[in-house]
C-alpha cells in the first residue's frame, strides 16, 4: 500500500492515535552549540526503554533530501546522518537500548519491488539529468544567469544497497559515531546500543521485529517494556501491532505534502527545472546574510501511540452474540492480515480494494458480517485459515462489479468538477498580471523565494502598461463561448492545447463495463479468461503470498526463495476453492550474497557498483543474463494517471541462471570484495559504566573462542551469544575516525563484541498474544473522541503524551520581552537581539509584577543552557515587588546580561564546535572517489571531550 495513502487514511479514522513531539532544541551561545543533555527527564512526559531505528529510512532523506541542497560529498553524508540521529535520541531519550538496523540483503519476494524501484530510479535519474543539460542551455543561450555548474560526481542512491563500498564505510562511520557518543554523551551513559548493519541479512525492521520476538520469548523478559520505534514505512504500524506489546510507539517525521523543493539548476525555490528562467537570485536580509536560510522549516516528528490504535480497534472489532469466545488480540491479527489486501511490499492489491475508496472499512465490516459464519478468526500466531479467508473473498467477490461501476462515477463526477473548476478560473483571470518588482504577492511575502526584482522597474512599468493598452476591450455585445471567454468576431479554432479537458490514459480494460473479467486476463497476463488452469495458478500463487507476508510479520521469513511471479493480482470473485491449496515452504533456504543480491536488482546504469567482470554481465550482448537488464521497458498506468504510480513490466530473474552466470566470475573477485560479499551480523557497544563492560572485557582478556551467554542480570533481560570480534572497538585503544572532518577518538572507553539473538528450532511457533505479567496502558480516548464530529469543533493535535498538558499562554508584555532576548531574522532595531540603552524605556513602560499577578514560569529557560551556566531563574522563583514601595522593573535582558558576565566560563565548552558536536579532526585527509576532496569549513575546537562526567 502507498505510505501517504495509509497514514493519510489512518490519521483521519484515527485522529487521537497522534501526538506532536515536544523537542529540546540545542541551545548557542557565542558561536558554540550546546547539545541536549538526553539525560534529563524527558519533556514529552514519557519514559521510553528501547529506540529502534529503521536506518534506511534516516540514510536516504540525508543522502538525496528533496527539500534541500544536497550534500557536497559523501563525508557530508555521514555527518547529516548523525547529527538526524541525534536529533531523534534527543527526542525519544532511551534509557536501556538503541537498535540500529540498516537493510541488509532482503529476501526475495522483496527484491522484486527493489529491482523495480532502481530501475525506475535510474531511468529517472538520467532523463532529468539530460533534461536539466537541455535546460541550463537554453537559458543561457538566452542570457540568463545560472551560477556555475558544480563538478561533481552525481549521487546514485542506488549506492544505499547491501555489498556496496558506500554501506560498508556507513558501517564503518556508525560504529565511530556510537563510540564518540557512549565516550562524551551523558545520555548514552548506562545504554546498550547494538548495530545490525547491512552485511546481516534481512530487511531493518523485520531484523528489529525479529530481535523482540525472541528476547519475548526469554524468561527475563519485561513484558511492560515501552519500545520507540523509527521509521516512516506504513508496515511499521501493522509490525508493532503484531507484537502484542503493550507500550509501543511509532515516531516518524510528519508528512506534508508539497514541500518546497529547490530548482536543480539555480537553488532557488518556488519553480522546477523546467520553468526555470534564469534569473539572478534575490538579496535576502540586508547585507544578504540569509542568502544560505532554506524557506522551509525544520521537519516535525510525530508520535503514533499503538496502545491508542489498540483502544480504537478493539471499539470498532467487538461483536455481540459470538459463536466463539471474543479475543481482542485475535481480532486485531486479522485486522492486520485484511490490509494486506490493499497493497503491500510483496504483493499488488487486489484490483478491486482500494485505499482511497475506503476498502480497509469495506472488509471489516464484511469480517464482521461472515464471522459468524466462519466459526472463528482468520489467522492464529502468523497462520492463515484459508477456508474462512475464501468466505471473507467471496463476499468481495459478490460486489466486485458494483465496485468497479461506482470508481468510474466517482472519476467522471471528479473530472466535471475540476473542468468547471478551470472554467470559473480562466472566466474570473484578469486581463493582464503585472510581472517582475510590479507582481502582486500575499501579504508578508514580498522577501519569499518565488518573488523577483525587476532590474529595469520603468521598463517593466511600461510593459505593463502597453500590455494594458493591446488588451481588447469588451463591449456590451461582445459574445461569449461557452466558458465564458469573449469570442472574437468570425471565431477562432480553439487549439488542441487550449482545450479544457485534459488527456486521460487509455484503459483497455474497462472494468466498468460487462466483461471485465476477460479483457483484465486478455491484456495483463495475455491468457483468455476461460483458462481456468491459469486462473488457479494466479490464485494459488497470490494465496502462497498471503501466506507467507503474514509468517514474515509473525514468525520471520518462511522461505528466503519465494516470490511472487506475476506483475497482477487476481480477482477476489476468483478465490473459490482456495481451502485446499498448500500452504507450506521451502525450508532451509538462504539468503542471496550481498552482491549476488546487486546483480539481481541492479540496471546496467549502477553497475560501477560491481566488480568489472561482474559488471560485463550487464551490458555484454554476448552475455547469458542480458535479458535480465533491459535499458528501457514498458510501464503500465494500470488505470492511474502518472507514471511512479504505475507498474513497471520487468523480466523476472531467474535465479538458477543467474547463479550459473556468477560461477564464471566469482574467481575474479578481490580479497576486499570477498569481504564485502560475505554475510555478517550484529555487534554489540557499551560504555565504561555499563554493567557488562568488565564481563566483555574479560572475555577479550581470556581469549575464549566459544559463544558464551549473555548474562540477563546485566543488560535488562537482554539474551543472545557473545563471540569475540576481529575488529572489536576497545578501551586505551584509538578509534580511527573514518570521516576526514572528524578526529580520532584517543581516550576510549567503549567495547564492542558480537551478538547473536537466541536461536529456535525451524518449525517453532513465537505465540502472538500478550505476555502474562503485561500491564495494560490506562485508556487514553474519552467518549467524545468516538464521535466523529467531535461537538463540531476541529481535532487539535496534542503535545506530549500527557493529555492535561496545559499551554503557556503570554501576555502583550511578554511577547515585547521575547523580542528583545529571542534571535530575530536581521536588521538591529528596537526588536533586534542587542540589549537596548537604558534611555530607550523612559516612563513606565514595563511595568513591575504586581502581588498575586500571575507568573510566566520560566520564560527565560531559552537562554539557559544545559548545565554550564545558570541563567535568571524562573520568575515564579524571585522576589515580588509591589508597586507601592518604588521596586525597579524586572527587565529579564539585564538579568541575563549579568548573569553571563558572571557565571559564564569560556572553558567549561569544548569539542563543541564542530557538526553535530564532533571534535573536527586536525589533520586532512582526502576525499573519497568520486567526491572533492573540501568539505564544508569548520572550525577547529578546543582538545578535550564534550561533557565530562565520571
Amino acid at each position: 500500500m502507498g505510505v501517504p495513502a495509509f497514514f493519510r487514511w489512518l490519521s483521519r479514522k484515527y485522529p487521537s492515535i497522534i501526538v506532536n513531539c515536544v523537542e529540546e532544541k540545542p541551545k548557542e551561545c557565542n558561536g558554540v552549540k550546546i547539545p541536549v543533555d538526553a539525560s534529563k527527564p524527558n519533556p514529552n512526559d514519557v519514559e521510553f526503554d528501547n529506540l529502534y531505528l529503521d536506518m534506511n529510512g534516516i540514510i536516504h532523506p540525508c543522502t538525496h533530501p528533496e527539500d534541500k541542497p544536497a550534500p557536497k560529498n559523501e563525508d557530508e553524508m555521514m555527518v547529516a546522518i548523525f547529527e538526524y540521529i541525534d536529533r531523534l535520541f534527543s527526542i525519544v531519550r532511551p534509557r536501556r537500548l538503541l537498535y540500529m538496523a540498516i537493510d541488509g540483503v532482503a529476501p526475495r519476494a522483496k527484491m522484486n519491488q527493489q529491482r523495480s524501484r532502481r530501475f525506475r530510479a535510474s531511468k529517472e535519474g538520467m532523463e532529468a539529468a539530460v533534461e536539466k543539460q537541455r535546460v541550463r542551455e537554453e537559458i543561457l543561450a538566452k542570457g540568463g544567469f545560472l551560477p556555475p555548474e558544480e563538478i561533481k560526481e552525481r549521487f546514485d542512491s542506488n549506492c544505499i544497497t547491501p555489498g556496496t563500498e558506500f554501506m560498508d564505510n556507513l558501517a564503518k562511520c556508525l560504529r565511530y559515531y556510537i563510540a564518540d557518543r557512549l565516550n562524551n554523551d551523558p545520555g548514552w551513559k548506562n545504554l546498550t546500543v547494538i548495530l545490525s548493519d547491512a552485511s546481516a541479512p534481512g530487511e531493518g525492521e523485520h531484523k528489529i521485529m525479529d530481535y523482540i520476538r525472541r528476547q519475548r520469548a526469554q524468561p527475563n523478559h519485561d513484558p511492560n517494556t515501552h519500545h520507540c520505534l523509527c521509521g516512516a514505512d506504513a508496515d511499521l504500524i501493522m509490525l508493532g501491532l503484531a507484537t502484542h506489546e503493550p507500550n509501543f510507539t511509532i515516531i516518524r517525521e510528519e508528512f506534508k505534502p508539497n514541500k518546497p523543493k529547490p530548482c536543480g539548476l539555480c537553488n532557488q525555490f518556488g519553480h522546477e527545472v523546467k520553468d526555470c528562467e534564469g534569473l539572478p537570485r534575490e538579496k535576502k536580509g540586508k547585507h544578504d546574510e540569509l542568502a544560505d536560510s532554506l524557506p522551509c522549516a525544520e521537519g516535525e516528528f510525530i508520535f503514533l501511540r499503538l496502545n491508542v490504535l489498540r483502544e480504537y480497534l478493539e471499539r470498532e472489532l467487538t461483536m455481540a452474540s459470538l459463536p466463539f469466545t471474543f479475543d481482542v488480540e485475535r481480532s486485531i491479527d486479522d485486522w492486520v492480515f485484511m490490509c494486506f489486501f490493499v497493497g503491500n511490499d510483496f504483493l499488488p492489491h487486489l484490483p478491486s480494494l482500494e485505499i482511497r475508496e475506503n476498502a480497509i472499512d469495506r472488509l471489516v465490516n464484511i469480517y464482521k458480517n461472515v464471522v459468524h459464519k466462519t466459526g472463528g478468526y482468520l489467522t492464529e500466531s502468523g497462520y492463515v485459515n484459508l477456508q474462512r479467508v475464501q468466505m471473507i473473498m467471496l463476499a468481495v467477490g459478490e460486489v466486485e462489479d458494483s465496485i468497479f461501476k461506482k470508481r468510474k462515477d466517482d472519476e467522471d463526477s471528479f473530472r466535471r468538477r475540476q473542468k468547471e473548476k478551470r472554467k470559473r478560473m480562466k472566466r474570473d483571470q484578469p486581463a493582464f498580471t503585472p510581472s517582475g518588482i510590479l507582481t502582486p504577492h500575499a501579504l508578508g511575502s514580498r522577501n519569499s523565494p518565488g518573488s523577483q526584482v525587476a532590474s529595469n522597474p520603468r521598463q517593466a512599468a511600461y510593459e505593463m502598461r502597453m500590455q494594458n493598452n493591446s488588451s481588447p476591450s469588451i463591449s456590451p455585445n461582445t459574445s461569449f463561448t461557452s466558458d465564458g471567454s469573449p469570442s472574437p468576431l468570425g471565431g477562432i479554432k480553439r487549439k488542441a492545447e487550449d482545450s479544457d479537458s485534459e488527456p486521460e490514459p487509455e484503459d483497455n480494460v474497462r472494468l466498468w463495463e460487462a466483461g471485465w473479467k476477460q479483457r483484465y486476463y486478455k491484456n495483463k497476463f495475455d491468457v483468455d479468461a476461460a483458462d481456468e488452469k491459469f486462473r488457479r495458478k494466479v490464485v494459488q500463487s497470490y494465496v502462497e503470498g498471503l501466506c507467507w507476508v503474514l509468517r514474515y510479520y509473525y514468525q520471520g521469513c518462511a522461505s528466503w526463495k519465494w516470490y511472487y511471479p506475476f506483475h497482477y493480482a487476481p480477482f477476489a470473485s476468483d478465490f473459490e476453492g482456495i481451502a485446499d491449496m498448500p500452504s507450506d515452504f521451502e525450508k532451509g533456504t538462504k539468503p542471496f550474497k550481498p552482491l549476488e543480491q546487486l546483480m539481481g536488482v541492479f540496471p546496467a546504469a549502477s553497475g560501477n557498483f560491481l566488480p568489472p567482470s561482474w559488471r560485463k554481465l550487464m551490458s555484454d550482448p554476448d552475455s547469458s543474463i542480458i535479458d535480465f537488464y533491459p535499458e528501457d521497458f514498458a510501464i503500465d498506468l494500470n488505470g492511474k494517471k502518472y507514471a511512479w504510480q504505475g507498474v513497471a513490466l520487468l523480466p523476472f530473474v531467474d535465479e538458477r541462471r543467474l547463479r550459473a552466470a556468477l560461477e564464471e566470475v566469482y574467481p575474479d573477485l578481490t580479497p576486499e570484495e570477498t569481504r564485502r560479499n560475505s554475510l555478517g551480523g550484529d555487534v554489540l557497544f557499551v560504555g565504561k559504566h555499563h554493567p557488562l563492560h568488565d564481563f566483555i572485557l574479560e572475555l577479550y582478556q581470556t581469549g575464549s573462542t566459544e559463544p558464551v551467554d549473555v548474562p540477563p542480570e546485566l543488560c535488562h533481560g537482554i539474551q543472545g551469544k557473545f563471540s569475540l570480534d576481529e575488529e572489536a572497538i576497545l578501551p586505551d585503544q584509538i578509534v580511527c575516525s573514518p570521516v576526514p572532518m572528524l578526529r580520532d577518538l584517543t581516550q576510549n572507553t567503549v567495547v564492542s563484541i558480537n551478538f547473536k539473538d537466541p536461536q529456535f528450532a525451524e518449525d517453532y511457533i513465537f505465540k502472538a498474544v500478550m505476555l502474562p505479567g503485561a500491564r495494560k496502558p490506562a485508556a487514553v480516548l474519552k467518549p467524545s473522541d468516538w464521535e466523529k464530529s467531535s461537538n463540531g469543533r476541529q481535532w487539535k493535535p496534542q503535545l506530549g503524551f500527557n493529555r492535561d498538558r496545559r499551554p503557556v499562554h503570554l501576555d502583550q508584555a511578554a511577547f515585547r520581552t521575547l523580542g528583545h532576548v529571542m534571535p530575530r531574522g536581521s536588521g538591529t532595531g528596537i526588536y533586534s537581539n542587542a540589549a537596548p540603552p537604558p534611555a530607550t524605556y523612559q516612563g513606565n513602560l514595563y511595568r513591575p509584577l504586581l502581588r498575586g499577578q500571575a507568573q510566566i514560569p520560566k520564560l527565560m529557560s531559552n537562554m539557559r543552557p544545559q548545565d554550564s551556566w545558570r541563567g535568571p531563574p524562573p520568575l515564579f522563583q524571585q522576589q515580588r515587588f509591589d508597586r507601592g514601595v518604588g521596586a525597579e522593573p524586572l527587565l529579564p535582558w539585564n538579568r541575563m546580561l549579568q548573569t553571563q558576565n558572571a557565571a559564564f566560563q569560556p572553558n567549561q565548552y569544548q569539542m563543541l564546535a564542530g557538526p553535530g558536536g564532533y571534535p573536527p579532526r586536525r589533520d586532512d585527509r582526502g576525499g573519497r572517489q568520486g567526491y572533492p576532496r573540501e568539505g564544508r569549513k569548520y572550525p577547529l575546537p578546543p582538545p578535550s571531550g564534550r561533557y565530562n562526567w565520571n
